[in-house]
């Protein structure tokens, strides 16, 4: 199960409807070994395109070198899906490549109704998972 603060929550909704109709996508870092996802971090979709994400491999290398001076790791990592479901397309499960992180997706295509779901892809498999939302630390 996912549990994830209300404000990250939003956070996450408020990129994923901002980038719209480009798909949006970012990670939420953690102390490692804990699956506590305590900070947002959005990043730019590099193909800005409303169909496929890639993170800037310069962002990401920055990020990532980031984190683990911060003893952190992703424990989320996000992206929209701007005219389907919340669901991971067979590109997003092939590039799935943190076993440990919950995959987020959230889907834009109706204005009014936010579509937030998490699943663990794991060598090609994936099952969706519970998603907690919890008050703010």
């Amino acid at each position: 199960m996912l549990e994830i603060g209300k404000d990250i929550y939003d956070a996450i909704v408020a990129h994923a409807r901002r980038d719209h109709p480009d798909e949006a996508c970012g990670v939420v870092a953690g102390p490692a070994g804990t699956d506590k996802a305590t900070r947002f971090i959005p990043m730019e979709n590099a193909e800005r395109s409303p169909t496929f994400y890639r993170f800037d491999s310069m962002e990401q290398f920055r990020i990532w070198k980031e984190m683990d001076e911060r003893d952190e790791e992703p424990v989320v990592i996000y992206h929209s899906h701007t005219a389907t479901e919340a669901y991971p397309s067979r590109t997003d499960i092939s590039l799935a490549s943190e076993p440990g992180a919950h995959y987020v997706l959230v889907s834009t295509r109706e204005p009014d109704t936010v579509e937030f779901r998490s699943f663990r892809i794991v060598d090609g498999d994936v099952t969706e998972e519970p998603v907690g939302v919890v008050a703010a630390e």
